[in-house]
């Protein structure tokens, strides 16, 4: 139908998105570009450093001990002790390291490459260890076996530095390069250990060391013109110290000619110099680490600032945003909860208290129950979604005005032809009674009984019509019937009745106004028992005194049901569910509930022991007459 006169929810929604959505995405991209970039790099430079950076320099750091370690007991055979307590400091800071690593997720394909080849070269370290110990490694092979292991770990530092800032970044790298310088010096004081334990030294060996002696160098002198005065103050002091120049004139006198033919008076005094410039390489180094760390802090909190002040004029630009927008929300909340609360009244009180009055038989709906919703609404579609919901409401009554009228209908119908049979059966039943009775020859007689068995059913299944449609069977009993009487009676209304056992119930008996749905009750379960087992099979009906009456259970021997379709036929038999013309093949089960639930009896489905299904029938005391005691336990 068209709209009616007034503002589109379209219009308000677009008015109440528009601002906000605008701003923010202004705002928050212009943020975005400017600063996330450096802001999720410092972040993960902040975790890197605590997951990788410093675990992987400690490996450099126990591998250079191990290094220095192992080549004095490789020359000497001698230090087996600090050897063993060296790789057992190296084996811990990298179990420490691997742990830590493990954590790391989203690495660069970079960074995952180079972290890759680190536990790659680690893995070698045994092997390495294991010609350490032999007798046939070569001082010079050991020294490069752990140096491609350190290398390694600088591949995954160089990797790693992802300082935004430029002059930050040369900064980091000038320390990485430093570092890289620290292990060079490494390699230079186990080859000085070796020399002075032959006391010469080889070709390969002076070609090797001089080849360290040069990347050393370069490598002091590239770093140190990145370096500004600050971080370069303490490498000056140093490379001017009487420590440094003497190791220098070390590496002097291996490198030069006359080392082949002999070494000088000063080499004695070579592992002293080697340890001094270690200890103040290692102090120099540590502080340039620690000074960087220092400059990077204000670097990110600069950089957070600017993320500050971009979120300062977003929240702003939200904050005006939902100030516009609360006048528009106010007035069309009021209008949707408006008519929330009148759908919900009409679906959840006055439709559903309809139907079921119109189920229990009542007449006409009143003029109360056809009143139109009433909601105050200026919106286009608030008002169409009222008026819908007033076509709605009276499609709804009619529809139920008609299915009631059809379900009355249908169980006229179904009563009126039930008693009609009602009445030809129970003519039929006493005709045939009164044949049986002038009969002696045997085979017609064993006809007739086949034929009052079947006028029987016939009558049964004309009473499910009638109490499915709410009405009470025409027969009845006065007196109390015992229930072993009431229990044969049902076996004679099922067709392979000569299949059923009723062992011996207790002595009780029935009260005549529930003798009729007890028997039809049982008749029905134990039907449905026969016909869901095999031929073959027995069904047994066991009755049993209980402390609230008697339960009559009926077992069969069948193939049982699942789990899932046990729970839902139970959750049929205790809730008494309307009749349903679709579902006619649990007829029996709509019959079962009813009965049940007049006489306040409970039936429900359990699984045998014997494979089948076993139903339990609980007859409460009210309806039955003549129950001894139950004996003492």
């Amino acid at each position: 139908m068209p709209p009616t006169r007034g503002r589109p929810i379209a219009l308000k929604l677009l008015v109440l998105l528009l601002v906000p959505l605008t701003s923010l995405v202004g705002l928050w991209a212009f943020a975005a570009s400017l600063t996330g970039g450096d802001g999720l790099r410092l972040l993960q430079i902040n975790e890197l450093v605590t997951n990788l950076s410093d675990p992987a320099e400690q490996i450099n750091v126990q591998l250079q001990n191990e290094r220095l370690a192992s080549v004095e007991y490789l020359t000497s055979r001698q230090g087996r002790q600090r050897l063993t307590t060296q790789r057992a400091l190296t084996d811990r800071t990298v179990a420490t390291f691997r742990q830590l690593a493990g954590r790391e997720r989203g690495l660069s394909p970079q960074m995952a490459t180079q972290l890759t080849g680190l536990y790659g070269e680690l893995g070698k370290l045994d092997k390495l260890r294991r010609r350490v110990d032999g007798s046939d490694a070569a001082p010079l092979q050991v020294i490069d076996g752990y140096s491609r292991i350190v290398d390694a770990a600088f591949r995954m530092l160089d990797a790693m530095v992802l300082v935004p800032e430029q002059s930050l970044y040369r900064q980091a790298r000038a320390v990485t390069m430093l570092g890289e310088a620290k292990d060079i010096l490494s390699r230079e004081r186990a080859v000085i250990v070796v020399v002075l334990a032959r006391g010469r030294i080889t070709k390969a060996e002076r070609e090797a060391f001089i080849g360290m002696v040069a990347t050393r160098r370069l490598l002091y002198t590239e770093a140190l013109s990145h370096l500004d005065g600050k971080l370069r103050g303490p490498y000056d002091k140093l490379v001017a110290s009487p420590a440094y120049q003497e190791f220098v004139q070390a590496e002097d006198a291996i490198r030069g000619q006359a080392a082949t033919n002999g070494l000088p008076a000063s080499a004695a005094t070579w592992p002293v110099d080697g340890a001094n410039l270690w200890a103040a390489t290692e102090r120099d180094h540590s502080q340039a680490v620690q000074g960087f760390v220092r400059r990077v802090t204000p670097a990110a909190n600069g950089i957070l600032t600017k993320i500050g002040v971009a979120g300062g004029a977003g929240l702003l630009a939200v904050v005006a945003s939902i100030l516009l927008s609360l006048r528009f929300r106010r007035r069309l909340g009021e209008e949707l909860a408006g008519l929330r609360d009148a759908a919900t009244e009409l679906a959840e009180v006055r439709l559903a208290g309809l139907v079921k009055r119109l189920r229990a038989g009542g007449g006409d709906p009143t003029p109360e129950e056809l009143a139109p919703l009433e909601v105050k609404a200026e919106t286009a579609e608030v008002r169409d979604i009222v008026t819908a919901f007033n076509s709605v409401q009276r499609t709804a009554v009619e529809a139920a005005v008609d299915q009631a009228r059809l379900r009355h209908g249908v169980s006229h119908v179904f009563v009126n032809l039930a008693r009609r049979n009602q009445t030809l059966l129970h003519r039929q039943l006493i005709q045939l009674d009164s044949m049986e009775r002038h009969t002696e020859q045997p085979e017609i007689l064993a006809d007739l009984f086949k034929l009052d068995h079947l006028t029987t059913r016939m009558r049964r299944h004309a009473e499910s019509l009638i109490i499915l449609s709410d009405q009470a069977p025409g027969r009845g009993w006065r007196n109390p019937v015992p229930l072993m009487d009431v229990l044969r009676a049902a076996v004679a209304e099922v067709e392979e009745y000569p299949r059923v056992e009723v062992l011996q119930p207790p002595q009780v008996s029935v009260l005549g106004g529930a003798v009729t749905d007890v028997a039809h009750l049982v008749a029905e379960l134990v039907e449905n028992a026969t016909l869901f087992s095999p031929p073959q099979t027995r069904v047994d009906v066991r009755s049993t005194i209980t402390p609230h009456g008697v339960t009559v259970e009926i077992e069969d021997r069948g193939l049982g049901l699942a789990r899932a379709e046990l729970d839902q036929l139970n959750a049929r038999l205790e809730e008494v569910p309307e009749f349903d013309l679709a579902q006619s093949d649990r007829l029996g089960l709509f019959v079962v509930s009813r009965l049940a639930a007049r006489q306040g009896i409970r039936v429900r489905l359990g699984a045998s022991p014997y494979g089948g299904l076993t139903a339990m029938v609980a007859l409460p005391a009210s309806i039955l007459s003549g129950r001894p005691a139950m004996a003492d336990h």
